[in-house]
């Protein structure tokens, strides 16, 4: 089985990131593929040097996912639009376009959005 899940929410504005982060290490846990895609302010989580002193480092939980085996897809035009380049964001992310969420959701068997 396989999930996609789409992150639109910036970190540490809403929870809903912190749902979704939490939603998919329970996915992957539970043995689901996961694809995450970051879009809009959702790609604000894979800046790097992410460092909260009174919230959780959401950073910390999109190393988690990656390093559980999720792919992670954050949308280019979102970054450029708010001065965000590959050098910026967290390794293991990959800068990409429409077309990758689009193949994104033909190959998953559910797609949720946060």
């Amino acid at each position: 089985m396989k999930f996609t899940v789409i992150i639109t929410t910036p970190p540490y504005g809403h929870e809903r990131a912190y749902s979704a982060l939490r939603f998919t290490l329970t996915s992957l846990l539970e043995g689901i593929d996961i694809n995450l895609f970051l879009i809009e302010d959702g790609v604000y989580l894979a800046k790097n040097s992410q460092n909260p002193s009174q919230a959780p480092n959401y950073l910390e939980y999109l190393k988690n996912c990656i390093e559980s085996g999720a792919i992670v897809k954050v949308c280019g035009p979102c970054c450029k639009a708010r001065g965000l380049n590959e050098e910026d964001l967290l390794e293991g992310v990959v800068l990409s376009t429409m077309h990758d969420l689009v193949d994104f959701v033909k190959e998953s068997d559910k797609v949720i959005s946060f």
